[in-house]
């Protein structure tokens, strides 16, 4: 049996942020994983995640992303790792469109409306600025954009990696490919019983990602659906265009349909590109999702978007991995106290627009478990929300 002060369950995104920042604190911590992270089993996984500052998803999400931005900069000091680029990122939005994002309506006029608020630099441009600055896309002709300079992507496995490195050097403890069995109440603390041994702490905080659904009621499962996504590589077809990060941004695009896809720069001086759409229809689990992936799926992925709006891109996909988001009726985050174990935090940041916020997130955690209290306002994520599934 071990003890100690904070259990972490989970060390992806939200985990290894937060075990970082335990750490930092002093706390005697432990982290667990089922998996050795960082690991292409979950939801961060797949060589680069976008970040920006105005979060069409909700204003409460900007002040996380931008104490990420700070952390991942103070991490890379640390570290020597290269884990933030801030290439610019692009919104488009076709004309009636406005469900970019996790089927989230208005995203685009949500977006402005953030950095509105939060003083972000931002421009608004036009079909044919886009056209003009932006050689990389093929648009329609009758879109609107948004284009943040400050935006970019960020490396999810390496900051990971950095964060449980510089975590075990101060004193945290990391148990790598030890699967918890259960969460439960020990006396004024929590017991974690795994396949390896029983850890008795304090508090623990339950990150688990889409195996959320292992460690809650059965009534609450309808709060936590997974879906399994499928990310791609195409080939670039010549240099005659420059996909390098300094000449190309992240986007996001917005379909009149009301379907969108996203995608990155050519990086760290390759001739491919990573481009992805969402699928929100069909639910599955964490442990049954098909770690493969047909090249019919990526197939489709050129089809529906790639040939029509990346010009310069190739049929040909050099490879293509699965992620699983995890995604709550609103499409918003979960951080709450466990509804059946007490000195348990659920922390849920759903897949799809969580990492970029995961290193603020970590903060706010450790602070919220150590202290009973926050920087950020966590309450927005709230449980309660949900009304009786609760």
């Amino acid at each position: 049996m071990s003890t100690c002060d904070v259990a972490v369950v989970g060390l992806g995104a939200a985990g290894a942020a937060t075990l970082y920042q335990l750490a930092r604190r002093g706390v005697r911590a432990v982290g667990i994983d089922r998996f050795s992270p960082p690991h292409i089993y979950g939801s961060t996984h797949g060589d680069t995640r976008i970040t920006r500052e105005a979060i069409g998803e909700g204003e409460a999400y900007t002040p996380l992303v931008q104490r990420s931005h700070a952390i991942w900069r103070e991490l890379e000091a640390d570290t020597g790792q290269d884990l933030l680029t801030q290439c610019g990122g692009l919104i488009v939005e076709a004309a009636g469109g406005g469900a970019a994002g996790h089927h989230r309506h208005e995203f685009l006029a949500s977006t402005i409306a953030c950095a509105n608020r939060y003083g972000i630099k931002h421009e608004l441009l036009s079909a044919a600025d886009v056209d003009g600055r932006f050689p990389q896309f093929a648009l329609d002709g009758d879109e609107s954009a948004y284009y943040e300079p400050t935006a970019g992507f960020v490396r999810p496995e390496r900051c990971v990696d950095a964060q449980l490195t510089v975590a075990s050097r101060l004193g945290a403890e990391i148990r790598r490919d030890e699967r918890v069995r259960a969460v439960e109440p020990s006396g004024s603390g929590v017991r974690v019983r795994t396949d390896r041994g029983v850890y008795e702490a304090d508090r623990a905080v339950l990150a688990v990602g889409s195996w959320v659904r292992d460690f809650v009621a059965p009534e609450q499962l309808r709060l936590f659906n997974v879906y399994r996504q499928v990310l791609s590589w195409f080939e670039l077809e010549s240099e005659t265009v420059d996909h390098t990060p300094g000449a190309m941004p992240v986007y996001i695009w917005g379909l009149n349909d009301g379907n969108a896809f996203y995608g990155f720069p050519a990086i760290d001086g390759t001739r491919e590109i990573k481009v992805a759409t969402e699928q929100l229809d069909i639910a599955t689990a964490a442990d049954e999702a098909s770690l493969d992936v047909d090249p019919d799926e990526s197939r489709s992925t050129y089809d529906s978007v790639v040939a029509r709006w990346l010009p310069g891109v190739s049929s040909h996909c050099l490879r293509a991995v699965r992620c699983l988001y995890t995604v709550t009726p609103d499409a918003n985050f979960v951080i709450d106290d466990h509804p059946e174990v007490p000195g348990v935090l659920l922390v849920s940041p759903c897949s799809g627009h969580g990492f970029k916020h995961s290193a603020g997130l970590g903060e706010a955690i450790a602070q919220r478990v150590t202290a009973g209290t926050s920087d950020v306002d966590l309450s927005p994520f709230r449980l309660d929300r949900f009304g009786a599934a609760v």
